[in-house]
């Protein structure tokens, strides 16, 4: 058997597992550029919708909301000298008056002094303070220039509105500041505001371009909140990040899964019995310490019930048989026995009552499908369970099988129901997890993984039930073919049997 490379879990207690072949150790470096690829991908549906909302709502914004047109008057103050013209003095003196005054001309253009003028003069049904939300005046730093814009939906009445303004403040300057002595301000219109011939707002391409980023940026933002608030798992390097162990393989829902057989005796040449041969090779080289002679003991739980480890097991277990292995399937969740229930087979009498000592183990084993897989039911529920599978009875007779299967699989409590993974995991020295796709809580899957840390186990590798047929892929190297009815695996170009 080949051997691979040892993966380290760091905590309180050093722990070693050792990595599946194939399989690529992953290390958890917060969220990168890929990560967030795959939260994107995982709620694709809601980023998209976030993204068509935001981009159709400024869309909507930018073609039905009514035009503006926005027209400028240029206006220049100077100084108006007295007497004949203007010496030097004068000049200085003039420069600096009309520096201080004209800051205050924005503020003076947009009140009812200079603005209430223009309503009349054209006839405008606004108020003064209307108006003035449709005038800007701005004075540009160091200049004696004025210029006066207005917005309005119609762009013949924003100029003439605009050249309005500008004809009432030269007005009120010139001719009411100072009343009883000649202006010392001279106000020129410059330029008059012409008529604008395309609209200033909305801008169609900046508004939309600005809609499709802010679109992407909600878009992702929606699936990263959607992703923080969802308790359960959906993705493998979900788990991954809390168990710090390998992907052993990934089960997508398939109907075949309900029948009462193993999926590789009912549909042999399927896909998901494919993936059950897959997980099989990876399970051969999740230890590399294995005793001549004895058998391998593997056991497989879960966080919580109703992740599909019952079914997990019954599958490993007929694909190791398949190969030709002797396997022991182990019903050892007496609080919830369903093994026998699943295969359809007897399972009143099984391991409760081995353990009691009201019977043996050869008298409740059953020989299922092939002589070389053999099942052992619970039985009845038993009133003390922990007590009975953590006696030492039930090591003594698990070691007693491995002394005479290739492979024992238990099949134990979930993590959160009893410790019974905990007490077996000791034995096998490390246990193989069991994760259901939107069942899992990523609560209840860090508190199992926290139990089996103070115990000293670690997981080898886990399983990924229920997971997305549509993100499923061949991942394995190898294939099957049929000869007499027997099936043989063949990789790189040589057979291999147990």
């Amino acid at each position: 058997m080949e051997k691979n490379s040892v993966a380290s879990v760091e905590n309180a207690n050093a722990q070693q597992a050792v990595a599946p072949q194939g399989v690529v150790e992953e290390t958890d470096d917060g969220i990168t550029l890929m990560d967030l690829l795959k939260i994107i991908r995982k709620h694709l549906v809601a980023t998209i919708v976030a993204f068509v909302v935001v981009v159709a709502g400024v869309s909507a914004y930018t073609f039905l909301a009514p035009p503006k047109y926005t027209a400028t008057a240029q206006t220049m103050a100077t100084y108006n000298a007295s007497g004949d013209g203007e010496s030097i003095s004068q000049q200085s003196t003039g420069g600096t008056y009309i520096s201080n005054q004209i800051t205050s001309y924005p503020t003076l253009a947009t009140t009812s002094k200079v603005l209430k003028p223009v309503i009349e003069e054209l006839g405008l049904d606004k108020t003064v303070a209307d108006l003035a939300d449709q005038v800007t005046v701005t004075n540009p730093t160091n200049t004696a220039f004025v210029n006066i814009s207005v917005v309005d939906g119609d762009p013949q009445q924003a100029a003439d509105i605009a050249n309005a303004v500008a004809g009432s403040l030269k007005d009120v300057i010139e001719k009411d500041l100072y009343s009883g002595t000649e202006s010392p301000v001279r106000v020129s219109i410059v330029q008059k505001a012409q008529t604008p011939q395309s609209k200033s707002s909305p801008k169609t391409a900046l508004y939309l371009a600005v809609g499709v980023v802010l679109g992407i940026i909600i878009g992702v933002f929606t699936a990263l909140i959607k992703d923080l608030l969802n308790t359960k798992v959906e993705e493998t390097s979900e788990v991954r990040a809390v168990v710090h162990a390998s992907t052993l393989g990934s089960v997508p829902t398939d109907s075949s899964l309900d029948e009462k057989r193993p999926v590789v005796v009912s549909q042999p040449n399927g896909a998901i019995a494919e993936e059950y041969r897959r997980i099989h090779t990876n399970i051969e080289f999740l230890q590399t310490d294995r005793t001549e002679g004895v058998g391998q003991l593997i056991v497989i739980t879960s966080a919580q019930p109703s992740e599909g480890k019952t079914t997990t097991s019954i599958n490993t277990a007929a694909a190791l048989a398949e190969d030709g292995a002797k396997v022991l399937l182990v019903d050892a969740d007496l609080r919830h026995p369903s093994v026998a229930h699943h295969l359809g087979i007897e399972g009143n009498a099984g391991l409760a009552h081995v353990l009691s000592g009201q019977m043996r183990p050869k008298d409740v084993v059953q020989s299922y499908w092939r002589p070389n897989l053999h099942i052992l039911p619970a039985g009845k529920r038993p009133a003390n369970a922990g007590v009975l599978l953590g006696s030492e009875t039930m090591k003594l007779m698990v070691e007693q099988a491995l002394t005479q299967y290739d492979y024992v699989i238990i099949d134990t409590a979930p993590l959160n129901v009893a410790n019974d993974g905990a007490v077996f995991g000791r034995w096998a020295k490390g246990i193989v997890l069991v994760a259901g796709r939107g069942v899992c809580e990523k609560k209840a899957l860090q508190e199992g993984f926290d139990s089996l840390v103070d115990a000293n186990v670690p997981v080898l590798g886990f399983i990924f039930n229920y997971a997305d047929p549509k993100k499923m892929h061949n991942q394995s190297n190898y294939y099957y073919y049929y000869e007499d009815g027997a099936p043989r695996r063949k990789r790189g170009g040589h057979n291999k049997k147990h």
